[in-house]
């Protein structure tokens, strides 16, 4: 299998199932795929299995493999570890393999599909169906890629709440380096992309293998490094005792698992992990610059304030207005009325209409909040069906977190009870965009069911209203992941809009999100969470290279503030076609606390770049700006936006060249990069680059 400069080589023969021998660089052309496959076999080490061992794509114990299985589950005689044998392979073009397999002394089968997708990404998805007259226990199914023994270095992502995506890197000599998540979602510390490589790999250089669960609920990733000198990278979803047990003639699916490979590293596994998300098509065909009333207003849900917020929104530029949360019956404050999504009668006596009917008017679309997995103790809804609060049996009243509990989806009457009150709302008013929130961990139940449950509901509300674009928000960034985003055009990437900590949230959420899905805001002066207080210039950087919006009372606002805003967003809606559509790149180069992002388009003619100052900076003089992905033969006009770049550095002079538009070669920029003048800790220069003919 090639595509995009990736192959994939495997080894169909025999009765086993197929073995990959290769997933790396394209090798070019393969005369003899036999002789290749031969010459592939490794030796038989000493106190081993008497045949040379080669992992397959679920490797177990009985075959020789020693490291964590592919599969492994339980029948009504205890363990019963499947050895898939009589595989059939097929192939319609060289990209797509299905694969098919069964162990006839437990009754399985097992499907396996194998894609070599365009941009070069490797998806894997896996069904194991129950042919036997037992009842058959899922313990593990999950996909195991073979990595070359130099990919020793590992890199993944941990955090928390308003600090998700924080990377971290280790060496793995042997063992195996396991991530496992237990929240009923994909969590804040989520491993987000679990990358292994040559020691010192970095953005722009190295080799990289990496992998992704396209799940929003328990995950088990892991690299792993024998003693017999095999390593292999593994993704499955995270199954817990008696969670999947199937019945004669039930099957069990399991999430994609993306895989991606890059000699020119991370970017360029960024790069084939956005094609895989731009497939989705889910969002807007361009990003639409919001204005979201949560931090504007909070729970104070009052007619004329919205409406003087909204006029003020619809005069700088935004598209579209979302209504956040506050807006149901008896909802005051997070304690209670989850559940119960009707309009409040009392503050919204002509419910949303005139609200509605003036965004519209102003030229806007109308986006409104909804937490739908989720239900108050204190509601309407909780007080008729306590039963259908999700919770383990016999356990009693499952523990409130933010003084909520899960509503149980998998129950077809509750699922049909939110299904039918948000069918209603998406009918009475002209609903386009819908913040989904979940801001709890499932501690009870079924991870498993409760996720499924939650995409069938996207998907149902979907297929009724096709025009309404979804945004995932799960207390910020809790929910990240290609599961989600096959239904949500947009993650909000953390519940921080303080512009230092989430340039480097988004850099890094952007190793697996393109700009275009990543959600990111203008605040307030002073940082909601973080009570810094920065200059609109760095709040306008930040959100430059996302999703755009504001969530701010830009009634506070001072007249050059909005004329500043107005400003920046029509230069924002000029430049989207370009961020929803071109290459992120993130220079190696990460001096005295600068951090560097940039989108350049595809044949390289426009560029947008920024840096930032998110740590206290040791030198005078930082060191230049470097300026990777372009053409080095191209000539570039070079331009400060200055509504993005700080207006005033601790410098006697700026240098010269941001006071001016420079034009300056690809080569040049790359290698020896440009000044910066000395900065503190939110400075940020953001600059436009054009090519000129």
């Amino acid at each position: 299998m090639q595509s995009a400069g990736v192959e994939v080589l495997l080894d169909a023969r025999g009765s086993a199932l197929p073995r990959i021998l290769h997933w790396g660089a394209d090798l070019g052309s393969v005369d003899d795929l036999v002789a290749v496959a031969d010459a592939l076999v490794p030796a038989v080490p000493p106190s081993s299995i008497d045949l040379p061992f080669q992992p397959t794509l679920v490797p177990v114990r009985a075959e020789g493999w020693t490291g964590r299985p592919g599969v492994a589950g339980s029948g009504p005689e205890g363990t019963a570890a499947p050895v898939f044998r009589n595989a059939v392979v097929e192939s319609d073009d060289g990209t797509a393999l299905r694969m098919r397999a069964a162990d006839d002394r437990l009754g399985l089968r097992l499907d396996i599909d194998l894609t070599l997708a365009p941009g070069g990404a490797l998806e894997i998805r896996m069904t194991i169906r129950n042919e036997g007259t037992t009842d058959w226990e899922v313990a593990t199914l999950a996909a195991s890629l073979p990595i070359p023994v130099r990919a020793a270095e590992v890199l993944d992502t941990g955090g928390r709440w308003a600090e998700e995506r924080q990377p971290q890197r280790r060496i793995v000599d042997q063992g195996a380096w396991v991530r496992q998540t237990r929240h009923g979602r994909t969590g804040h510390d989520a491993p987000l992309v679990l990358a292994a490589g040559a020691p010192g790999f970095g953005f722009r250089h190295g080799e990289v293998w990496a992998i992704h669960l396209g799940f929003s609920g328990d995950a088990d990733l892991s690299a792993e490094a024998t003693a017999t000198g095999q390593r292999m990278l593994q993704a499955g979803e995270l199954l817990q005792p008696g969670e999947v047990r199937l019945r004669p003639g039930e099957s069990y699916s399991t999430p994609t698992v993306y895989a991606a490979y890059s000699a020119r590293g991370l970017d360029g596994v960024s790069e084939r992990f956005h094609a895989v998300a731009r497939r989705f098509g889910q969002g807007d065909p361009e990003p639409v610059v919001v204005l979201n009333t949560w931090e504007a207003v909070y729970f104070d849900h009052d007619l004329p304030t919205l409406l003087r917020l909204a006029e003020r929104a619809a005069a700088v530029g935004v598209e579209r207005f979302v209504l956040d949360d506050g807006w149901m019956t008896g909802r005051v404050d997070d304690r209670r009325a989850l559940g119960d999504w009707t309009v409040d009668p009392q503050r919204w006596p002509e419910g949303l209409h005139p609200l509605v009917e003036r965004v519209q008017e102003l030229g806007m679309q109308f986006g409104l909040w909804i937490e739908p997995e989720m239900v108050s103790e204190r509601s309407v809804l909780a007080e008729a069906h306590p039963d259908w609060l999700l919770t383990d049996p016999g356990a009693g009243t499952p523990l409130a977190w933010r003084h909520q509990h899960v509503l149980d989806l998998a129950n077809p009457a509750a699922y049909a009870h939110v299904l039918a009150q948000l069918d209603g709302l998406l009918r009475e008013y002209p609903i386009r965009f819908l913040k989904w929130d979940q801001n709890r961990d499932q501690l009870s139940g079924s991870a498993h069911r409760q996720v499924l449950a939650g995409y069938r509901l996207m998907a149902d509300l979907r297929r009724t209203h096709q025009e309404v674009i979804i945004e995932s928000c799960s207390s910020g960034g809790g929910r990240v992941d290609f599961g989600v985003l096959e239904y949500a055009g947009r993650v909000w990437a953390s519940d921080t809009n303080d512009p230092i900590d989430r340039h480097t949230i988004q850099r890094w959420t952007s190793l697996l999100v393109p700009p275009e899905s990543m959600g990111s805001h203008v605040g307030a002066p002073e940082a909601h969470i973080t009570k810094r207080v920065t200059a609109l210039t760095s709040r306008l950087a930040t959100a430059s290279f996302a999703s755009a919006g504001i969530e701010w009372n830009l009634a506070a606002a001072t007249d050059d503030e909005l004329a500043t805003i107005a400003e920046w967003i029509r230069w924002y809606k000029g430049a989207r076609g370009l961020i929803g559509s071109g290459v992120t790149v993130r220079p190696d180069s990460v001096a005295d606390g600068l951090e560097t992002i940039g989108i350049v388009a595809a044949d390289g003619r426009h560029a947008l770049f920024q840096a930032m100052c998110t740590q206290t900076v040791r030198a005078a003089i930082p060191a230049p700006l470097l300026l990777d992905g372009l053409d080095d033969g191209v000539l570039y006009r070079v331009s400060v936006l200055p509504f993005a770049t700080t207006s005033h550095f601790v410098t006697d002079a700026p240098p010269p060249w941001m006071l001016g538009s420079p034009v300056v070669s690809g080569s040049l920029l790359r290698r020896v990069g440009l000044p910066l003048p000395p900065t503190n800790l939110g400075d940020v220069v953001t600059v436009e680059l054009i090519a000129l003919s």
